[in-house]
């Protein structure tokens, strides 16, 4: 194990204990009794995690990460303290730590696991917990300042294409009353997209592929109606599909990528606004050209990843989600309604098997209780039902 090199303000009491793997691929959670010690990878510990390791009352918890990284506030720690859980980090790796194995924690924050030494870790106080706590209200304190700075500027920048829509392209009606998908590059794409194979199958939306992720939508087989992006990222074969290209521009009209554009001669409208996201300008097409419904695969805005690192989200990623409002929908949220449990393919199977046992059963029924052989009932009784039918229709039919 690598051994952390941050100093401790005091000692802690040795502790023996059966480790338990709470990572989320362990399953050392469920098993987890009192007096267990819990081995967590968790930065920034935050309150409902620490909750969720209390239900058990661990009497210590080894931490693979940070407790607290200062990035921001968060309570967890101090929670698990007033418990009186000790609390040590062992930032690097897991070493020998294997759940189930008996640990002795030493003093010192050597971690012994049998009758090997498996590394040492620091133990946490009280004062490092607080120290870095302040530290993390002063840091959000000054980003979100600045950001909210930033988020004013543009709203002054852009407030008529945030209010009324000035200087998007016209698309006419292909969005209006539909559903769109925005489909923007992330890391399991493709995952994502087959994800919701069904929805798109059910409901035929409008699909706007930004940058490289028009390529992948064309390699699965889905016809991007629309691609936003600069078409340097854009292979030929994307750019000639039969898609609407839409090349985001500065706000004096230049547009990144126009002459593969017109080297392609492949036809173009320019979308001018103060932002270098297309995932944003994709989104704010689809809401001004009045969509039903705008689900977004791919970059997702979330508070906490605003607290944690401001630069990776900047202002008009969160104003145009706002202006999106009730819309707006992750193409995670969409997976999930058309997953369908596991226990549902073996109730289908059960109705299966029953529907056949009837039709046996009236099989045997037919076949055995007539005047004739097997087969002969079979096809008497096959031709009555058939005669039945027919007389049936031409009932209605007069």
């Amino acid at each position: 194990m690598t051994v952390a090199s941050r100093n401790s303000e005091s000692a802690q009491p040795a502790l023996t204990g059966t480790l338990r793997d709470c990572r989320p691929k362990g399953k050392g959670t469920s098993r987890m009794s009192e007096g267990d010690i819990a081995l967590v990878d968790s930065a920034d510990m935050t309150r409902r995690q620490a909750e969720a390791l209390l239900a058990h009352r661990p009497s210590a918890v080894i931490n693979l990460s940070r407790f607290s990284t200062g990035a921001m506030p968060n309570y967890g720690p101090h929670l698990l303290l007033d418990a009186n859980v000790t609390l040590l980090e062992a930032t690097g790796g897991d070493g020998a730590l294997r759940d189930g194995k008996k640990v002795r924690l030493g003093e010192d924050g050597s971690i012994t696991v049998g009758k090997k030494p498996a590394g040492t870790a620091v133990p946490i106080t009280r004062g490092d917990l607080d120290a870095t706590f302040a530290e993390a209200q002063r840091n959000l304190v000054e980003q979100m300042e600045a950001y909210f700075g930033n988020t004013i500027e543009f709203v002054h920048a852009e407030a008529p294409l945030l209010i009324d829509g000035l200087g998007a392209p016209d698309l006419g009606e292909s969005m209006a009353e539909r559903k769109v998908v925005v489909v923007s590059p992330c890391p399991d794409l493709r995952d994502r997209l087959k994800g919701i194979k069904n929805f798109m199958s059910e409901f035929t939306p409008v699909i706007v592929g930004v940058g490289q992720a028009s390529d992948v939508l064309v390699e699965l087989g889905f016809e991007p109606d629309y691609i936003v992006g600069d078409p340097t990222d854009v292979a030929s074969e994307s750019l000639r599909s039969g898609a609407r290209v839409i090349l985001p521009a500065e706000p004096d009209g230049f547009a990144p990528g126009l002459e593969r554009i017109q080297d392609l001669g492949v036809g173009a409208m320019t979308f001018p606004a103060a932002t270098e996201s297309p995932t944003d300008l994709a989104i704010l097409l689809a809401v001004f050209h009045d969509a039903e419904m705008i689900v977004t695969v791919g970059q997702v805005v979330e508070l906490d990843q605003i607290f944690a690192a401001p630069e990776s989200t900047p202002p008009e990623a969160l104003l145009t989600r706002m202006k999106a409002g009730r819309k707006l929908v992750d193409s995670t949220v969409v997976e999930q309604l058309y997953a369908v449990p596991s226990s549902g393919g073996g109730a289908w199977a059960w109705a299966i098997l029953g529907i056949l046992v009837a039709i046996a059963t009236i099989v045997l029924v037919v076949g055995l209780y007539g005047p004739g052989d097997f087969s002969d009932n079979l096809v008497n009784t096959w031709n009555s039902i058939a005669l039945s039918f027919q007389d049936l229709i031409d009932r209605l039919t007069k």
